[in-house]
C-alpha cells in the first residue's frame, strides 16, 4: 500500500503545476493549454476541485462524461493527476431540497445557498453524498495509472452553530465526559450559577448564549471544547471521504490541502488521518520571511519531517489583500525554493488559467487572460520549470535534522485566546514565532512538534507560552530534561490544565519543579510601556507581560531594573537532573532573542548549518535536506541586493553546475537561491 505522493515509483521529480479548471472553459481551449503546459514543464495538474454540481446535478443522476474527456486529455499529454472530490461547494438543489445541510453563523444567523465551505459538517445530507460521490470518483477513475493522489474537499474550515451541531455536541460531550456532574466539574459551571442538569440544557456557546465577540466568552471550558468538537466533526466528514477512497484505490495516497497557522482546525490530530500533508502557501509581499519559514516548518513537523507538498501558491498576485501587490521578478521562483529548502516536494500553483468571471478571476495564473506564453509570469515559470527538470530526483525524500525543536499545540493557542487576560495584545503564534525568528535568523534548523511527538532526538525544546500542561505532558518534559536536555518556556505558561482549569498552587503549575520558580504575579504592560533588564552587557526591554517571579533553586540570570519590582528576575537557569531549563518571564525584542538562543544552543552543543549571518539577519537564509544522494545546502536571498556567502565546505550548485571549494565565497544574486550538494 502506498501511502505518500511523493515516495512512490509514480514520482520522478519535484512534481511541479498545481490547480487546473478545464471545465470553466470551452473544449477547444484545452489542446492550447496542454500546449502551455508543456512549454512551462508542467507535469502535474489537480483537477476537478468545485465539480459538485455538474457532476451531480440531480439527486440521483451523474454525469461524468465531462470529467472523462478531461481525464483522458491529460493522460494522453503525459500530465499527472492529483484527482480532488469536488465536495468544498454543495450543488443549489441540495441546499433546496435538504436545508439541514446549510450552516449558521456565530450570530445565529441561518445561511442560505452561496458561498464556499457552506455545508454543516454534522449535516446528515452532507455525510451522505459527499462520500458517495467519492466513491463513484474512486470507483470511475481507478484504473488511471497517472493519478498520483487523491485530494479531498478544498481547504476545509469553518464553524457552524445549527441545531444539528448542537445535537451532536451533546453526544460528544457524554462520549469524552460519561456524566453532566462531570461537564460541570470541567467546565467549572458553579461559577455564575451555570450548573447543567442534563445534556439537553447544554446549548452551543456563540453571540447568542456564551460569548460577547467571537474570541471573548464567559466559559472558556464549554467555548475550548466546541473548538475540538468543531475540528474533529470536520475531521469526520474528510474521514468519510477517505475511507470511500480508500476502499477502492488502496494504492493512491490522500490529502486535503491545509493552510499553515489556521486557527479552526488542529492539524496535529487530522495528520492522523492523511497519508501525506499538502498546504496553500500564500504570504502578501510584506509578510516576514521567517513567518513563512515557520508555516513550512510546522506542515513539514505533521508527519515527524516527513516532505510535504506545497499544493497552492500564486504565481503573481492574490486576489482578496487589501493590496494585492505582483510577486516582484525572482520572488516567485525564490518562495517556491524556499517551500524545498523546508521540505516539500512540490511546487504546485493555484491556478494553470485565469478564469473570466467571479470574484478569483484576477487571481494569478500560469497562463493570462492574454492566453499566450508571451508575459513575464509565464517565462519565470517556465525557466523554473526547467530548473525543477534538471534537479530530477536528487532531493526527493530529503530530510531536515534538526536538534532543536518548538512545541506548537492548537489546544493551548485556543485556551490562550481564550483567557480572560491578562493582555489583549497576547498572541500564542506571535510569541511562537519570536522565539522561531532567532533560530531562523541563526541559521540554525529547528522542528515545530505537537505534545504528542517524542523528545528524545532533540537537544533544546522550547515552549514560549505554554499555558496549557496537559496530563502527563509535563512528565514528558521533566523526563526530557532530567536526561540531560535543555528546556526554554516564558511567561504565562504551566498556568491550567486540559480543561482550562487553573492548576492551584502556585505557577507555573505542574512546570514548577523544572523550571525552579514560583510566579507570584504578573504585570501587563500597555502599548507605550516598557521595563528593561540587561544582559551580557547590554541593556534590552521588557514588554507587554512582566512576571513577579521567585527563584525556588534556580539561578536569576538578569533583572527588572524599575518600578517596584526592580531587582525581580526576568530570565532565570534552573538545574534538573541532568539538564537545564530556562524561564524567560516578559517579552523583549528580536535582538535579545537571537543572543539567547544562541548562548542556549551552544551550551547544548548545537551548531549553526554555515556562520551566523549577523550582518543580515533574516534575508540571508540558510536550511540543510539530506537523502541518500547526499546533503543539500539551500542559500536563499531574501534581500534586494548581492551577497557573498563564504562556504565552509566543497560542493556543486545543481542549478548552475558551479563547483567550491570549502572558504570560497558564493555570489547569491538578489532574490536568488543556490542549492549545493556537499562533497563529504
Amino acid at each position: 500500500m502506498i501511502t505518500d505522493m511523493i515516495e512512490n515509483d509514480k514520482v520522478k521529480k519535484i512534481l511541479y503545476g498545481g490547480d487546473y479548471n478545464p471545465e470553466q472553459w470551452p473544449e477547444e481551449t484545452w489542446e492550447e493549454d496542454m500546449r502551455l503546459l508543456k512549454l512551462a514543464h508542467i507535469d502535474v495538474v489537480t483537477l476537478n476541485v468545485f465539480s459538485w454540481a455538474s457532476l451531480q446535478p440531480e439527486e440521483d443522476v451523474y454525469h461524468f462524461e465531462k470529467l472523462d474527456s478531461i481525464m483522458e486529455m491529460v493522460h494522453r499529454h503525459g500530465l499527472k493527476v492529483c484527482l480532488a472530490t469536488s465536495t468544498a461547494v454543495h450543488p443549489a438543489w441540495m441546499a433546496r431540497k435538504y436545508p439541514d445541510i446549510l450552516r449558521t453563523e456565530f450570530n445565529g444567523m441561518k445561511r442560505k445557498f452561496g458561498g464556499r465551505h457552506n455545508s454543516c459538517p454534522n449535516s446528515r445530507t452532507y455525510r451522505k453524498y459527499a462520500p458517495a460521490l467519492a466513491a463513484r470518483l474512486a470507483e470511475r477513475y481507478r484504473d488511471y495509472d497517472n493519478i498520483v493522489a487523491w485530494h479531498i474537499s478544498n481547504e476545509f474550515g469553518g464553524v457552524c452553530y445549527c441545531e444539528n451541531c448542537e445535537r451532536r455536541f451533546r453526544e460528544w460531550l457524554k462520549e469524552k465526559y460519561r456524566t453532566i456532574e462531570e461537564v460541570n466539574r470541567v467546565w467549572d459551571t458553579a461559577f455564575w450559577g451555570h450548573t447543567f442538569y442534563d445534556f439537553d440544557e447544554i446549548v452551543t456557546p456563540n453571540l447568542l448564549s456564551e460569548h460577547f465577540a467571537p474570541d471573548r466568552t464567559t466559559f472558556q471550558g464549554i467555548s475550548l471544547d466546541y473548538r475540538r468538537f468543531n475540528s474533529e466533526s470536520i475531521l469526520d466528514c474528510y474521514r468519510l471521504e477517505y475511507d470511500a477512497l480508500h476502499a477502492v484505490t488502496p494504492d493512491i495516497p490522500i490529502t486535503t490541502n491545509l493552510m499553515g497557522t489556521f486557527p479552526d482546525l488542529d492539524y496535529q490530530m487530522w495528520a492522523k488521518y492523511m497519508d501525506f500533508i499538502s498546504w496553500d502557501n500564500y504570504p502578501a509581499n510584506d509578510t516576514p520571511i521567517e513567518e513563512t519559514a515557520m508555516r513550512h516548518d510546522l506542515m513539514r513537523g505533521l508527519k515527524q519531517g516527513k516532505p510535504f507538498a506545497l499544493m497552492e501558491q500564486t504565481p503573481s498576485v492574490t486576489n482578496w489583500l487589501p493590496y494585492n501587490a505582483l510577486k516582484r521578478p525572482g520572488v516567485m521562483r525564490l518562495w517556491s525554493y524556499q517551500a524545498v529548502a523546508h521540505g516539500a516536494d512540490t511546487v504546485m500553483f493555484f491556478q494553470m488559467r485565469r478564469s473570466t468571471g467571479a470574484c478569483e478571476k484576477y487571481h494569478g495564473a500560469v497562463i493570462d487572460h492574454v492566453g499566450h506564453e508571451h508575459t513575464r509570469v509565464f517565462r519565470e515559470i517556465a525557466e523554473l520549470g526547467a530548473e525543477l527538470e534538471k534537479i530530477g530526483s536528487l532531493t526527493l525524500g530529503a530530510r531536515i535534522d534538526a536538534k532543536a525543536a518548538i512545541l506548537f499545540d492548537w489546544d493551548n493557542w485556543w485556551a490562550a485566546g481564550y483567557s480572560a487576560g491578562p493582555s489583549i495584545n497576547l498572541r500564542y503564534c506571535d510569541e511562537i514565532l519570536n522565539y522561531y525568528k532567532a533560530f531562523h535568523n541563526l541559521n540554525i534548523p529547528v522542528d515545530i512538534i505537537g505534545v504528542e511527538d517524542d523528545l528524545s532526538g532533540y537537544a533544546l525544546v522550547a515552549a514560549p507560552l505554554l499555558y496549557m500542561v496537559k496530563s502527563g505532558h509535563d512528565e514528558k518534559l521533566r523526563s526530557f530534561v532530567q536526561n540531560g536536555g535543555h528546556f526554554l518556556t516564558t511567561f504565562f505558561s504551566g498556568y491550567v490544565d486540559e480543561h482550562d482549569l487553573v492548576t492551584v498552587g502556585g505557577y507555573p503549575g505542574r512546570l514548577r519543579d523544572i523550571l525552579g520558580i514560583w510566579v507570584e504575579e504578573e504585570d501587563a504592560l500597555p502599548e507605550d510601556a516598557a521595563n528593561r533588564f540587561t544582559y551580557g552587557g547590554i541593556t534590552y526591554p521588557a514588554v507587554l507581560i512582566c512576571d513577579l517571579l521567585h527563584t525556588e533553586g534556580a539561578e536569576s540570570l538578569c533583572s527588572y531594573e524599575k518600578d517596584f519590582y526592580k531587582g525581580m528576575p526576568v530570565l532565570t537557569r534552573n538545574r534538573f537532573g541532568k539538564g537545564l531549563a530556562y524561564y524567560m518571564a516578559a517579552r523583549s525584542n528580536a535582538d535579545f532573542y537571537r543572543r539567547l538562543i544562541g548562548d542556549i544552543c551552544r551550551e547544548a552543543g548545537i551548531e549553526p548549518i554555515i556562520g551566523q549571518l549577523t550582518e543580515t539577519p533574516g534575508l540571508i537564509e540558510v536550511t540543510k535536506r539530506r537523502n541518500r544522494n547526499g546533503t543539500f545546502l539551500f542559500f536563499l536571498n531574501h534581500d534586494t541586493e548581492e551577497h557573498e556567502i563564504p562556504l565552509n565546505c566543497a560542493g556543486t550548485d545543481i542549478l548552475t553546475d558551479t563547483d567550491y571549494r570549502a572558504g570560497d565565497l558564493m555570489k547569491l544574486n538578489a532574490k536568488g537561491t543556490a542549492i549545493i550538494l556537499v562533497r563529504e
